[in-house]
């Protein structure tokens, strides 16, 4: 397999062998909610839901009531939630003063007889330098595996939905080794709390115990020692990273480098990194055909109506678009020819919050990990990596593709992006003043 990289980590990557029908791909948001709900009223021996956050609302409930449920019917489960630290202390953007779900997580267990802990990991001690962003629910032998938070809109719960991507995994050996990592790498930390009890010890007095467990994630990894080193069949393979030049990041950049025929790339935020960038030139150069799925700006989570008070929150999704446009003109003749191919994925009032890779006929990455400068220096991302090097997973595979191109429509010049003096005149008048006093390269890198 041809690489750019001296010290390859993909052929020394140790997978959990599967069988085709041991991998789902669940369709929709709705189909994710209901497969969860299921799974967590059948489970006999233990759940782990870790996302980055567990929000009160109808979605929410649903999903806390069912633990809870779940614990009472069968006290012996081993019921573990983890959610991002800071995340779950504060309300949502732009809403005003809230006092955050932590609040809602402690009501829920003085109002239980039943005991579901919810766990917070703060991976800084601010919110702007680093969030939890790991997914995946572990219970029994499955994994559900989602870019997906639990809330409304992300479960399509009433009339919207954020579109992700949704797999269900039976493989006990992977659902040992994502237990093991949250266990005895997370809340086994000095640094992470129950947020469920009164009384949380504030971030200040956490900030050398934080400290520590950042530099030991740094060298964490999922236990694959059960598993095997590639051996020509179907397997997945568990990546964790966070921090500069981490397992998972180096993993993304190799599949893009080993990429001959076919590459797929999705992201919801187009901001790429620059190591990822190079990848997709070399990829081009070399004559592998390259198709990006991005969510146009208004099917943005950050999206807000002209029509509505202008927040600078709302200036997000032009910034994402500034750089597709560029990005576009830059790569105009691959455009013209058919080799690159960059789609806006766009659905009525819905969102859109799909990542992931899909490489030649043989490797397709689920990640929670945006493909930007955040995701690859700053939050704890992880990602399952399936191989597939006897195409046994093909026809689900392009199912899935076909589902998320369905609402997609391809740029056909880099003119069809708007420019700034097309932007409404809130929006315009602050992306104009951000560009004077030079602070977008920084907004890039932490957006």
């Amino acid at each position: 397999m041809p690489t750019f990289f001296k010290r390859s980590l993909l052929p020394k990557l140790r997978g959990f062998p599967l069988s085709p029908e041991a991998i789902e791909v669940l369709p929709s948001a709705d189909a994710y909610r209901r497969c969860l709900l299921e799974k967590i009223a059948q489970a006999t021996r233990r759940i782990y839901i870790v996302a980055l956050y567990l929000q009160q609302d109808e979605a929410g409930q649903e999903i806390y009531d069912a633990l809870h449920a779940a614990k009472a019917a069968r006290p012996e489960l081993d019921i573990v939630v983890m959610v991002d630290w800071l995340r779950a202390q504060r309300g949502l953007i732009g809403a005003g003063k809230q006092p955050g779900n932590s609040a809602w997580y402690q009501a829920m267990t003085q109002s239980h007889a039943s005991e579901v802990p919810v766990y917070g990991v703060p991976v800084q001690t601010r919110e702007l330098f680093g969030v939890l962003h790991l997914k995946g629910f572990i219970i029994d032998d499955s994994v559900v595996y989602s870019g997906a938070s639990l809330n409304n809109v992300y479960l399509h719960k009433f009339d919207k939905y954020r579109f992700d991507r949704y797999h269900l995994i039976h493989s006990q050996a992977l659902a040992d080794s994502m237990q093991h990592l949250v266990e005895h790498g997370l809340v086994a930390s000095k640094a992470v709390h129950r947020l469920d009890l009164p009384n949380p010890p504030t971030t200040r007095s956490l900030r050398n115990d934080i400290g520590d467990l950042r530099s030991r994630l740094k060298h964490a990894a999922y236990d694959t020692t059960a598993g095997q080193l590639p051996n020509g069949h179907l397997s997945v393979s568990p990546l964790l990273g966070v921090g500069k030049n981490n397992p998972l990041s180096r993993v993304i950049l190799e599949l893009i480098a080993s990429a001959q025929q076919q590459l797929t790339i999705c992201t919801p935020y187009f901001n790429l990194p620059l190591p990822v960038t190079r990848e997709i030139n070399r990829a081009l150069a070399r004559g592998v055909k390259i198709d990006i799925v991005v969510g146009d700006k208004t099917a943005n989570d950050f999206y807000i109506p002209p029509s509505e008070p202008f927040k600078v929150i709302a200036a997000l999704p032009y910034l994402y678009e500034i750089s597709l446009r560029r990005f576009a003109k830059r790569h105009q003749p691959m455009i013209d020819s058919g080799q690159l191919n960059l789609h806006l994925w766009h659905d009525g009032d819905n969102t859109y919050h799909l990542k992931g890779l899909w490489v030649d006929q043989r490797y397709t990455l689920l990640t929670g990990n945006n493909l930007n400068p955040r995701a690859f220096r700053l939050d704890l991302e992880n990602g399952l990596l399936i191989d597939d090097p006897k195409g046994q997973w093909l026809a689900p595979r392009r199912t899935e593709l076909t589902q998320i191109f369905q609402h997609t429509t391809r740029i056909q010049g880099y003119q069809q992006l708007q420019t700034l003096v097309d932007y409404p005149p809130a929006v315009g008048k602050f992306l104009r003043r951000v560009s004077r006093v030079r602070i977008e390269r920084l907004l890039y890198r932490i957006l």
